[in-house]
C-alpha cells in the first residue's frame, strides 16, 4: 500500500515546517518562501485581526516598533499579510529562539540567565523609551544570535484586539496610563521569563506567559522554586522574585531598573570585577564618596591656620562631617603610606592628623566634593539624614565605649556601620528610594499596606548585593584592616548578642549598640540585648543619645551660616 506523502502546511506564498512556540497571543513558525529561497522565522497573531481597522491598527504598531534600530531588536526581513494574516517575519539566520535553546541543551547557570535576561531588556527599554511596547514577550521572541546575544523579536506581533496603540506622543493622560500598563506587563512577562531561566519551568506551572501575567495581577503568588537546576543565591532569588510581584508598588519600576538589579548582582559575583566595588569604582572616581557637610570644610581651614594646640577642637570637628573622617581614613590607610608607617592600620580621626598634618588636612577638606554634589533636593535631603543618623550612632558609641577601649575608634566604627546607606543613598539615589519603599511600603488608596521587606532583601532586589556586604567591599578598597573591616559588620538585629569573643567583637557591639538607638529602637529594648555584653543601663544610652543630638544641633547653625 503506497504511503501517503506528508500534507504540506501552507500560508499563502509561505510554506510552513515546524511550529517553534506559541502563547495565548502570538505564534511562531518555522517557514520559508520558495519564490524568493528566503529561509524564515515567521510570527503571526494568534487570531485574525476581526476587521479592516483592526488589521491596520496591527500592522501600524508592528512597523512602529521596526523602525526602531538597536542592537537588541532583531530587524524584521518583511511586515505584511498573506491569506488576511499578519505576520512579522525574521531571517532564520539571525539565531535561535530561546524555546528551542532551552529544549535542546543544558540549564543556563544563573549568570548566564542573568545576562540573557539583561540583553532582553535592554532592547525592551528602548522599545518602551520610544513609546511602544512588546505585547507577547516570550521564550519564542526572544532569538540567541551567533554573537551569544539575546534579541527581542517581532514587538507588536501579540498585539490584542483591545489594547490601546502605544505610539507614545499623545497628550492624554488615559492614553499614557494604558502605555503604562503595556510597560508593567510586558516587564512582568520579563520576571516570568527569569523565573523560567532560573527554576526549570514555568512560574504557576503555565507555560503560557500572558496567562502568568494575568493570574498574578489577579493575586496569585508567583516564587522562584527552592529546587532549581543550579543553585539560586539568594540575592538573585530576590531579584527573580520582585520582578513577578503581585503587588504593583514592589515590583521595578521600570525595564532599566531591573537591569541595573542585575547587572549589580552580576558585577558583585565577578571577582575580576572587584566583587561589589564594582557597582561604585566609576562613580567614587568621579564624584568622590562622599560630599563634605557645608560649612564644615571652612571651620577646618580656619582651626588649621590656628596653632597647633587646636588639635583636639580640630579632631571634634572633623567628626562632625562622616565624609571628611571617612577621607582621612581612606587616605592615610592606601597602602602606598601604610607601608612606610610601620605602625599599623590607622583608624581614629586624632592619629590621622598626627600622620597627615594640619596642611594634609587642609589640603583633603578642599579635596572633597561639596555639599550636595549631583543630588537633587529631596536626595540631598536623604543623604542628610542618613548622615545624621551616622553621626548620631557615632557619638552614642563614644560615650557607651568601655574605658579601656578607645572611644574615637569606636564612633569611626560606628560610622563605617552607616557607611553602605550613605554611599547608596549619594551614588545610587533613585535605588535607595526603591529600597525604602520595599522596607517601609506605603498602602495605595483604598488598600492595606504591602507586607515589609528586610532591609537585607531589599537592597538585593533593587543593586543585587546588599549594603553592608557593599560598605566592606569599599572599606577593603580603602585598605582598611581585618579588624576595622570585622568591626564594621552591623550585628543581626535579630539574633541574640553574645559575649565579645575580644576587643574588635566589643568593638563591633559597641557600634551595633549605638547603631541601634541612633535608628530609633526603643532603648529599653537596645538594653535588653546588651546589658550582658556591655553592661549598658538606659540611663546611660538616653544620656548619650541626648549629648549626640546637642552636638548634631550645635553644629547645625553654622552650617546653615555658611552655606
Amino acid at each position: 500500500m503506497p504511503v501517503a506523502a506528508p500534507t504540506t502546511r501552507r500560508l499563502g506564498r509561505f510554506v510552513l515546517h515546524a511550529l517553534l512556540g506559541k502563547s495565548s497571543r502570538s505564534m511562531l513558525w518555522h517557514a520559508s518562501d520558495p519564490a524568493r529561497g528566503q529561509d524564515l522565522l515567521l510570527h503571526l497573531p494568534r487570531h485574525q485581526p476581526t476587521d479592516a481597522a483592526a488589521l491596520e491598527t496591527w500592522l501600524r504598531e508592528a512597523r512602529h516598533a521596526q523602525r526602531l534600530s538597536h542592537p537588541l531588536l532583531a530587524a524584521a526581513a518583511e511586515i505584511g499579510v498573506e491569506s488576511n494574516w499578519p505576520f512579522v517575519a525574521c531571517e532564520r539566520g539571525a539565531g535561535r529562539t530561546l524555546a528551542e535553546v532551552l529544549a535542546e541543551g543544558q540549564p543556563p547557570a544563573p549568570t548566564e540567565s542573568a545576562q540573557w535576561l539583561i540583553d532582553a531588556l535592554e532592547g525592551l527599554a528602548y522599545l518602551h523609551e520610544a513609546g511602544a511596547a512588546h505585547h507577547d514577550l516570550g521564550l519564542h521572541t526572544l532569538l540567541l544570535t551567533p554573537q551569544g546575544r539575546v534579541a527581542v523579536m517581532a514587538p507588536g506581533v501579540g498585539r490584542p484586539a483591545t489594547a490601546p496603540t502605544a505610539r507614545g506622543g499623545a497628550g492624554d493622560t488615559a492614553d499614557l496610563q494604558r502605555l503604562r500598563l503595556l510597560h508593567e506587563t510586558d516587564l512582568m512577562a520579563a520576571g516570568a521569563l527569569l523565573q523560567r531561566l532560573l527554576g526549570g519551568s514555568m512560574p504557576l506551572d503555565d507555560g503560557d506567559v500572558p496567562g502568568i501575567v494575568e493570574r498574578v495581577r489577579a493575586g496569585e503568588i508567583a516564587r522562584l522554586p527552592w529546587t532549581t537546576p543550579h543553585l539560586v543565591p539568594e540575592a538573585l532569588r530576590a531579584i527573580a522574585n520582585r520582578a513577578l510581584e503581585r503587588e504593583p508598588q514592589r515590583r521595578y519600576l521600570g525595564a532599566r531598573s531591573l537591569v541595573r538589579a542585575l547587572a549589580g548582582w552580576l558585577e558583585a559575583q565577578s571577582a575580576d570585577a572587584g566583587g561589589p566595588l564594582a557597582l561604585l569604582l566609576d562613580r567614587l572616581q568621579t564624584v568622590g564618596p562622599l560630599p563634605a557637610r557645608p560649612g564644615l570644610s571652612g571651620r577646618v581651614a580656619q582651626l588649621v591656620s590656628m596653632e597647633q594646640g587646636r588639635l583636639d577642637e580640630l579632631v571634634d570637628v572633623i567628626v562632625q562631617d562622616p565624609a571628611l573622617a571617612l577621607e582621612l581614613l581612606r587616605t592615610l590607610n592606601a597602602v602606598r603610606y601604610a607601608a612606610h608607617t610601620g605602625d599599623g592600620p590607622i583608624t581614629t580621626v586624632r592619629r590621622a592628623v598626627q600622620l597627615i598634618g594640619l596642611a594634609g588636612v587642609r589640603s583633603t577638606s578642599l579635596g572633597l566634593r561639596a555639599w550636595p554634589g549631583p543630588l537633587a533636593p529631596a536626595g540631598a535631603a536623604a543623604l542628610e539624614q542618613a548622615m545624621n543618623i551616622a553621626r548620631t550612632a557615632g557619638h552614642v558609641a563614644e560615650v557607651v565605649c568601655p574605658p579601656d577601649l578607645d572611644a574615637e575608634e569606636a564612633l569611626l566604627v560606628a560610622l563605617l556601620q552607616h557607611l553602605g546607606q550613605m554611599l547608596v543613598r549619594y551614588h545610587f539615589p533613585d535605588e535607595a528610594l526603591q529600597i525604602e519603599q520595599l522596607v517601609h511600603p506605603l498602602a495605595a488608596p483604598g488598600q492595606a499596606a504591602p507586607r515589609p521587606t528586610a532591609p537585607e532583601a531589599a537592597a538585593n532586589a533593587v543593586i543585587g548585593t546588599d549594603l553592608e556586604s557593599l560598605a566592606v567591599a569599599v572599606a577593603q578598597h580603602w585598605g582598611l584592616d581585618e579588624n576595622m573591616l570585622r568591626a564594621m559588620r552591623p550585628l543581626p538585629p535579630e539574633a541574640p548578642v553574645r559575649q565579645p569573643d575580644d576587643n574588635v567583637d566589643r568593638l563591633r557591639a559597641v557600634a551595633s549598640c549605638a547603631s541601634e538607638v541612633a535608628a530609633g529602637v526603643p532603648i529599653a529594648k537596645v538594653v535588653t540585648r546588651y546589658a550582658r555584653a556591655l553592661g549598658v543601663t538606659s540611663e546611660e544610652l538616653a544620656n548619650a543619645l541626648k549629648r549626640a543630638r546637642r552636638l548634631i544641633a550645635a553644629a547645625a547653625p553654622a552650617a546653615a551660616r555658611a552655606a
